[in-house]
């Protein structure tokens, strides 16, 4: 890519170009998730546009060049974002990998590890998955008790974690481990797992919506070299919490545009159109439906333009702060709105399972109308997002006293 010296006009000229001819117009309004997730996709069309992405480094637009990003400016990201959004393209490199890991790592890595994982995760070429709660270390996630012994030119991991999302299709996790039992946070250590190695064991949990995204994985007797510990010895909670700081942006939908937690079905408005009907001024033949659906479309936006503010506000030298947990809260809750709103709306149409006499649509609001709930669950819970705010934003006093959470 040429260096157009500020010229946003000249980049996105040559962005467009670079698009249209290597965009496939068959995945055009393709949901983009449903490839980054899938095990084993198999797509000639998929293959080669995530290769281009990945090869250009415009997966992970704004990264340093030097690890396989693109190098790209906000202004030249954003209008890389428009024509991406005028032709119907999409990113087709995404998960953990970006949303979580890499920017965390690109933050506290060494130089080795930034250029053998930074680099293939721009390239979409290896999936990561999340390594933190475990069954009695939830929202007390300090708790833990993974444990991660010294046996001098590696560690032996023993323990377990669960709610490891996508961890049956994973190929690395990113783990907190337990590497002092004398101290709570301070003996907390980042660990880097290989999910192939020996003595892995994952085991996907079945949810109401259906599907398996979460999993148990158990670990016993792993052997973890020691060149796969991030940042200091027993320096593991600091970097969590940064990375929950970029996880709970991406879940907000600071990481992706806004619109991660608005889900499937379309706008209410429009289903409500179809379902409901339409008085003599073309308006929502309901009064009190109208009215809340205008309500919801308001904070819908609002969320949506406080994102993009933060999401360029985050790429100071300072990264995400505390107020991604007012996103994180903000955002779950106006997607869970609007998933009541699409199955009121559909009426009887809004209880379908399974069988003929529902459309695929309205199967897919159900689902996600299920899935939708585990949303103020995962990446911290709203009780915790609530405690970070009070505490590190309104500056109140911990009822329980001094912490390190």
């Amino acid at each position: 890519m040429a260096d157009f010296g500020g010229d946003i006009d000249a980049f996105r000229a040559d962005a467009k170009a670079w698009l249209e001819v290597n965009f496939p117009a068959s995945l055009k309004g393709k949901s983009a998730m449903a490839y980054i997730e899938d095990e084993n996709p198999d797509d000639s069309d998929v293959k080669a546009w995530t290769k281009a992405m990945g090869d250009k480094g415009w997966g992970v637009p704004t990264w340093p060049k030097a690890y396989g990003g693109g190098g790209l400016s906000q202004a030249e990201a954003r209008a890389l974002q428009q024509e991406m959004n005028r032709i119907g393209a999409w990113n087709p490199v995404g998960g953990m990998g970006t949303m979580m890991f890499g920017p965390t790592l690109l933050e506290y890595g060494n130089e080795e590890q930034k250029q053998k994982h930074i680099r293939a995760i721009a390239k979409q070429e290896v999936r990561w998955c999340q390594g933190f709660s475990e069954p009695g270390a939830g929202s007390d996630l300090a708790s833990l008790q993974m444990k991660a012994e010294d046996k001098g030119d590696h560690y032996l991991v023993n323990g377990s974690k669960i709610w490891t999302s996508g961890g049956q299709w994973a190929d690395m996790c990113f783990a907190l481990v337990r590497t002092d039992n004398t101290k709570k946070h301070e003996g907390i250590s980042f660990l880097l797992i290989d999910m192939h190695d020996p003595g892995v064991e994952v085991r996907p949990i079945r949810l109401i919506a259906g599907a398996s995204p979460f999993c148990e994985t158990f670990f016993t007797d792993v052997k973890v070299p020691k060149e796969n510990l991030v940042g200091p010895l027993n320096g593991g909670w600091t970097i969590a919490k940064r990375l929950l700081q970029h996880e709970r942006s991406g879940i907000s939908g600071g990481g992706g545009g806004g619109n991660n937690m608005f889900g499937v079905g379309g706008s209410p408005a429009a289903a409500a159109k179809t379902y409901v009907g339409m008085d003599e001024k073309g308006r929502i033949d309901d009064p009190d439906l109208r009215s809340r659906i205008i309500g919801h479309e308001m904070d819908a936006k609002a969320f949506q333009l406080t994102a993009f503010r933060m999401m360029a506000e985050s790429k100071s030298n300072q990264g995400p702060s505390a107020a991604t947990s007012i996103m994180k809260n903000a955002g779950t809750k106006v997607g869970q709105d609007r998933a009541e709103l699409l199955l009121e709306v559909m009426g009887v149409q809004g209880l379908g399972w399974e069988g003929d006499e529902f459309t695929s649509n309205e199967l897919s609001t159900v689902r996600g109308w299920l899935g939708g709930k585990a949303t103020t669950i995962f990446g911290g819970s709203q009780e915790i997002q609530s405690n970070i705010i009070s505490k590190r934003i309104l500056g109140l006093p911990d009822p329980l006293g001094p912490s390190s959470n």
